[in-house]
């Protein structure tokens, strides 16, 4: 394989762009309810978006962000195009993120953060074919910026409970739990 796929991205940071992306998630915020009505009744173009819940580094109460999830070199990947977000910084503290709708492996991964490399690249250019319209437009226009500052995050199945002591509490009850309820 040749073009694309293969070359080394050029890194360069851009202030423009930095306020873009701050701008636009800011809509996003805006628009999230209704983002979140259109993935729950499948409406078609947010193929590729879930929910990632993960715990508050400083709260320890749980937190949710819509993303799209990308698919590149046989794994699953999460990041953001502008540096370390919020929703980034607490899954990396808490050392685990939830997904929904849940993948194969089920609903919990460890994100493991990708240095600069061709593993990186190839999740940079999957998102710029996998992201919804408009963004993957602005993707492909801030390629180099992204290369620059984004942050992305392999998804690890975590098999079993949560271990780790600021997880909350997500798993169903036990039948323990009810006992002396009635």
């Amino acid at each position: 394989m040749t073009g694309e796929g293969t070359a080394s991205l050029r890194p360069r940071r851009s202030a423009v762009w930095s306020l873009v992306f701050r701008a636009g998630y800011r809509l996003l915020r805006i628009l999230d309810p209704l983002i979140r009505s259109w993935t729950a009744n499948d409406m078609p173009g947010l193929s590729g978006v879930v929910e990632v819940r993960s715990v508050g580094r400083r709260t320890g109460r749980v937190r949710t962000t819509m993303i799209t999830i990308l698919r590149a070199q046989a794994g699953w990947y999460i990041g953001h195009p502008n540096g370390d977000a919020a929703w980034i910084r607490n899954a990396e503290a808490s050392g685990w993120v939830e997904i929904e709708p849940p993948g194969a492996h089920g609903p919990r991964y460890r994100p493991e953060r990708l240095a600069a490399g061709p593993e990186r690249d190839a999740v940079i250019r999957a998102a710029i074919r996998q992201q919804p319209f408009p963004a993957n437009l602005l993707y492909r226009a801030a390629q180099r910026h992204i290369a620059a500052v984004g942050v992305y995050h392999r998804l690890e199945p975590i098999a079993g409970p949560i271990q780790d002591a600021s997880a909350p509490t997500v798993d169903p009850p036990t039948a323990d739990a009810f006992e002396g309820a009635e």
